[in-house]
């Protein structure tokens, strides 16, 4: 949202520059992106100033040029001029030597001294077209002034320099998204005094019903209000008006639609003005049409309303706009139009955003009345929108005030106690810079005693409902910096051992992949539902959004895949082809109605993916792909430091909807990752040609079973290595080896590990190899040969005996 500082100081006399300004409204909750300067000249006629023609005679080499002296305020320059008007005496623009003039059409131009023809030329006598204020070349201008020589041509035009803040503006604030709502905040902040714009009297001379309202849906239009005014001339807007509609953004239109952009902008309220000839039988109607009805939009698009659309029809029932959305083309307004109804409403936010994001359309408009507008200034609108027609387009009030309201929205009531203000805060405020604070934000307390107070919360406060929210205000204003921490912060547990921290496991773990050459990414959780489709998930398992805001967003994701996927393929066709990285995000689906467990669920995983090198091109090192093997590492190290590497078992993925193959990784039997090379037609879903290894770890379930590690002094007997070399079938896994090893022997081998792997003809049919080395080691004394012998015959016995192995010597 857009907001000029100019504008804000027709509401409030601020003595803040604008950075102050931004650095007040971000602390404040209402986070200033950026500030634009805005000039209303190109270049703000800098190093341009008036100057006096002292003399004026004939070039002596050109009949069409002229050699003239000019008074520029405190020196007197020669300067040559081509224009026919130029003479002696006349007041004049001229642009000084260094400066940079902005024309019209054409590229910027920097002044320097020139000779030409043989003459001395310091300087330029200026056009309208040359300044950049208006197409005319007809000759230089010629200024009616009693202001000095030397005077800045910014100066002389009243030129002003605009800031435009670029607000970054949260759902909840709907009552700051205008001039006047941050001015309200600028006034809770600092205190400093607010005014309301002029309002015009809408009081008729003679008062014809000339219009009839009516609301047949009370429901989605709470109130409607309106008037009639006669005899204007639509026609383009004045210089100031328009540079108020081009400082936040928008394109003059007309006098009229300006008018009403402009009042938006200014109170927040939407407005709309109808063409009151083309409104049959005088007579508006507030209802819904039929499914399918086609109306034809002010951009010439025919649309398709839905039965749920909020609709303002004729007498006929024939749409003329789209409640709160967009205009229609047959009704708006012309150049031939004589008279207007000028609309001012409250609608439904609920009606206003299924319509804009059904219709896909996003006004501003329906920005402000989907997030809630005040029911309390339509009437205030319509007034400064009718002085302002009325000083722009002329005309005059030709109606009463139509206001339509048979349920006034009330100011929401609830009690609040100091207590619970203390509490929330952390720290005690005095009772009266509270009340003050509240007063600022236009809550009134209705009561008030040293324990508590009743405040009334107006309507146009949409965010507040709850003693919870007024805290939020008061530390809003106050400043969240203005809390200081406690000297000592603690936590406390009612159970004897606290719960794992799941957000400083999470820091700790991104800091370890990061360290590991891991890139951090955050993927939309909206997505395409034929990611799905593609995964072979039945479409009742699918969470679909009910308005979504197109296809490519209709569904919450069921896996971190796919959009990890596009962020690799994003990468990729920018030549960044070696990634590395992972996401924490949640996946979404749900169990169908006939199940036991049925309802949406939520969980919480961690992806990682492998593409490309393993390290960036270097001389030290030769090029090694990622691959199966390097993601799998990643994930040792993971388990490593969750205490889990040594009490998990691996079996090989026999059928995967996303992987081509792959393991997957089971703590007390349930699974707590997988990995794998994925699928060829799932890459292919994204435009990828190169080879992707995936993933995923259960999250919630890894932190649920963390355990710390715990440190041993080293032992004092050293430990010793025996190798074996095994033929087993390829059907044995090291899984099986190993657990077969734990049970045989598990207080001497300390570690276990596979150095080599053999497969060949010669051995067998289906039969491999594993090299083997076996570490050794007693705490409590130096182990003996004999001791070491016997616990490899044990094992070599296990081997032979429970897997069929037979031991190479």
């Amino acid at each position: 949202m857009k907001i000029s500082y100019q504008w804000l100081k027709d509401f409030i006399d601020l003595p803040y520059s604008p950075d102050e300004v931004a650095h007040m409204l971000t602390l404040a909750g209402l986070e200033v992106e950026s500030i634009h300067r805005v000039e209303t000249v190109k270049g703000g006629l800098a190093g341009v100033v008036i100057g006096q023609v002292l003399t004026c005679q004939k070039h002596p080499n050109a009949d069409k040029l002229s050699l003239t002296t000019v008074d520029i305020g405190g020196s007197v320059v020669p300067i040559v001029c081509g224009a026919p008007n130029v003479a002696a005496g006349q007041k004049v623009l001229v642009a000084t030597v260094g400066t940079t003039l902005y024309p019209t059409s054409g590229e910027p131009l920097t002044i320097k001294k020139a000779k030409i023809r043989g003459q001395v030329s310091e300087g330029m006598i200026c056009a309208e077209d040359e300044l950049g204020l208006g197409p005319s070349h007809e000759g230089i201008m010629v200024l009616e002034t009693d202001l000095p020589p030397g005077t800045p041509a910014a100066e002389f035009f009243q030129l002003q320099t605009d800031f435009v803040f670029e607000i970054g503006l949260t759902p909840n604030h709907a009552d700051a998204a205008s001039h006047y709502g941050i001015a309200r905040e600028l006034h809770a902040l600092t205190g400093l005094p607010i005014c309301f714009p002029d309002l015009l009297e809408l009081s008729p001379k003679e008062a014809p019903t000339l219009i009839q309202v009516i609301v047949e849906d009370p429901q989605g239009c709470p109130r409607y209000s309106g008037v009639v005014i006669r005899g204007v001339e639509v026609k383009e807007s004045p210089l100031w008006l328009q540079q108020r509609l081009k400082s936040v953004g928008l394109n003059p239109i007309n006098n009229v639609v300006d008018v009403t952009n402009y009042v938006l902008h200014e109170l927040g309220q939407p407005l709309h003005a109808f063409d009151l000839d083309k409104i049959a039988d005088s007579t508006v109607r507030v209802k819904t049409l039929p499914e399918g009805t086609p109306f034809r939009t002010l951009d010439g698009v025919e649309r398709t309303l839905a039965a749920q659309d909020l609709v303002i029809c004729d007498g006929n029932s024939t749409p003329l706009c789209i409640a709160g959305v967009f205009g229609g083309k047959e009704s708006g307004i012309t150049s031939s139009t004589k008279a207007i109804f000028l609309e001012s409403a409250y609608f439904n936010p609920a009606y206003v955003r299924a319509t804009s994001l059904r219709h896909g359309l996003k006004t501003d408009a329906a920005y402000r009345f989907e997030r809630g507008t005040d029911p309390n200034m339509t009437i205030k609108a319509l007034q400064r929108a009718a002085a302002l027609i009325l000083q722009t387009a002329g005309g005059e009030i030709a109606s009463h005030v139509i206001d339509i309201y048979p349920q006034p929205i009330p100011h929401r009531q609830f009690s609040i106690s100091y207590k619970n203000i203390d509490r929330l805060i952390g720290k005690k405020l005095d009772r009266s810079l509270i009340r003050q604070i509240l007063q600022r934000l236009e809550i009134n307390i209705l009561q008030a005693t040293d324990e508590a107070m009743v405040v009334s919360v107006p309507p146009y406060r949409v965010d507040i409902y709850r003693d919870a929210d007024i805290v939020e205000e008061i530390l809003r204003i106050y400043g969240y910096d203005k809390i200081e921490l406690q000297p000592c912060l603690k936590a406390d547990y009612l159970a004897e051992h606290s719960f794992p921290d799941k957000f400083r496991f999470r820091m700790e773990l991104t800091k370890m992949l990061a360290g590991s050459g891991f890139q951090e990414i955050v993927c939309n959780s909206l997505t395409k539902p034929t990611y799905a489709q593609a995964m072979g998930v039945p479409p009742e398992e699918n969470v679909l959004i009910l308005n979504p805001l197109g296809v490519e967003l209709s569904a919450l994701r069921r896996t971190l895949l796919f959009s990890g996927l596009e962020v690799i393929a994003y990468n990729i066709h920018r030549r960044q082809k070696d990634l590395k990285l992972f996401e924490f995000g949640k996946i979404y689906y749900r169990h169908p109605s006939g199940e036991q467990t049925a309802g949406y669920v939520e969980q919480e995983l961690l992806s990682l993916f492998a593409t490309g090198n393993q390290r960036t091109e270097s001389w030290l090192y030769p090029d090694q792909k990622a691959d199966f093997f390097y993601l799998k590492g990643a994930l040792q190290k993971i388990l490593q430091k969750f205490g889990a590497a040594d009490r998990v078992a691996v079996k090989e993925i026999d059928e995967d909807p996303l992987l081509a193959y792959g393991l997957a990784v089971l703590l007390q039997g349930r699974e707590i990752a997988r990995l794998g090379a994925v699928k060829w037609q799932h890459l292919k879903l994204v435009d990828l040609k190169q080879a992707v290894f995936y993933g995923q770890v259960d999250w919630t379930y890894l932190v649920e079973k963390y355990q710390p590690v715990v440190y041993k002094e080293i032992p004092k007997f050293p430990e010793v290595r025996r190798d074996l070399s095994l033929v087993l079938d390829c059907s044995v896994t090291f899984d099986q080896i190993r657990d077969l090893v734990q049970q045989t022997e598990h207080r001497l081998i300390k570690s276990i590990n596979v150095f080599d792997v053999f497969v060949s003809e010669s051995l067998g049919s289906n039969k491999k190899a594993y090299a083997i080395s076996f570490i050794l080691q007693d705490s409590e004394q130096t182990l003996t040969d004999q001791v070491i012998d016997k616990t490899m015959d044990k094992l070599m016995e296990a081997f032979q005996r429970e897997l069929g192995a037979v031991i190479r010597k």
